[in-house]
């Protein structure tokens, strides 16, 4: 294969960056010859992760939508030019063979962009309700590569777009234990995190769960313990209130667990949000769990992946907005000491596993430069 340049467009969030960037790892291990260039926005969280990647990149000065304070969007109205314009010295500049699509706003006018100058393009689609962007321009590219089947009825593609559900591209090396850094307790684990800031709403509700755990009747199950991720910004406190609770001894409250993905093998359960990447490295991992999908996450998607998840009996779904007291604590618990229940659930999220994801899909996009390079 001709050396080539593949870019790669995505970002505003990590559910788009890291795949992004697991996606350019998996081409080099492929084809150490082709060089990924990524193109980003200066307000998304590649700002501050692209520098120390060891990719070249750009970042364009990219304005959000607001889907229900439409009024809001004259920045993105009056930024449109010079957004467009650096789209056009990137691909002048990089000149790609291949322009692939993770997601965020940045995506649309690097697909469009690859449109114009009939250079391959691929969409890698994270969650079971396809994103605004891959909505819009699935028509116009060459594949389409989604992190769940079940976004496949909500696409309006092309007789020659190729269409393939290879799962979401993880970190290498999640779902294999190859890092055993974090020192879990022993016996069963319930692991409750909410990204790497941790997630308040959910933070409140369980905690709220374990005050009312200390009035129960059922007691602490044995052999259980609570790891608990609340984010820098809320362990401190979070661990100050859970010090007073008669099973402190069994929680366990951390800032952050660094490459989490590569630590589940001591995790039984989790309880989270439902962001695509990560019930994509739970899956991986063969872990089931407990999803309170974020309520403000953009076009419901978080609800829809967790549901995908519920129907494959990987998971149970408790919204937000919802909740009784105690509901999450109890449904846990019964979980981790139902043995029949937890292995079914188990298999359930091991079977939609994808942990080769990345080097699956990669393979795929490279026929396209193989293509583009003919």
């Amino acid at each position: 294969m001709a050396a080539s340049r593949i870019l790669l467009a995505g970002g505003g969030t990590g559910g788009h960056l890291y795949p992004a960037l697991n996606l350019a790892d998996a081409f080099g291990r492929l084809a150490p010859e082709i060089e990924c260039v990524f193109l980003g926005g200066q307000r998304g969280l590649e700002a501050r992760v692209l520098p120390d990647a060891g990719y070249e990149f750009r970042l364009l000065p990219l304005q959000p939508l607001y889907r229900h304070r439409p009024w809001r969007n004259w920045r993105l109205l009056a930024s449109a030019p010079v957004v467009l314009a650096g789209v056009r010295r990137a691909f002048r500049d990089f000149d790609p063979g291949l322009v692939v699509g993770t997601g965020g706003y940045v995506s649309g006018p690097a697909l469009a962009c690859a449109r114009l100058r009939r250079v391959p393009a691929a969409i890698q689609e994270q969650n079971a309700a396809p994103g605004l962007v891959t909505r819009l321009m699935a028509p116009g590219v060459d594949q389409i590569h989604l992190g769940y089947p079940e976004a496949e009825a909500r696409l309006r593609v092309r007789d020659r777009t190729r269409l393939c559900a290879l799962g979401n591209p993880v970190t290498p090396g999640v779902g294999r234990g190859t890092d055993t850094g974090f020192a879990w307790p022993s016996g069963r684990n319930l692991l409750v995190f909410g990204g790497s800031q941790g997630a308040l709403g959910l933070n409140r509700a369980f905690l709220r769960d374990l005050e009312w755990a200390a009035r129960d009747a059922a007691g602490w199950p044995d052999g259980v313990s609570v790891v608990w991720i609340a984010g820098p910004a809320h362990a401190a406190d979070l661990s100050a209130r859970v010090s007073r609770l008669p099973f402190a001894d069994r929680i366990h409250v951390v800032p952050y667990i660094d490459d989490l993905g590569r630590q589940l093998g001591g995790v039984t359960l989790a309880l989270c949000r439902a962001g695509a990447m990560s019930l994509a490295e739970l899956c991986a991992a063969g872990r089931p769990a407990v999803l309170v999908p974020l309520p403000t996450s953009a076009g419901g998607h978080q609800l829809t992946n967790a549901r995908a998840l519920a129907r494959a009996g990987a998971a149970e779904v408790r919204e937000e907005g919802e909740l009784e007291p105690g509901e999450l604590w109890s449904t846990c618990r019964d979980i981790l000491t139902e043995d029949g229940r937890l292995a079914g659930m188990s298999e359930a999220a091991a079977s939609r596993g994808r942990p080769d994801a990345a080097l699956a899909i990669a393979r795929e996009m490279l026929l396209l430069l193989d293509r583009s390079a003919a």
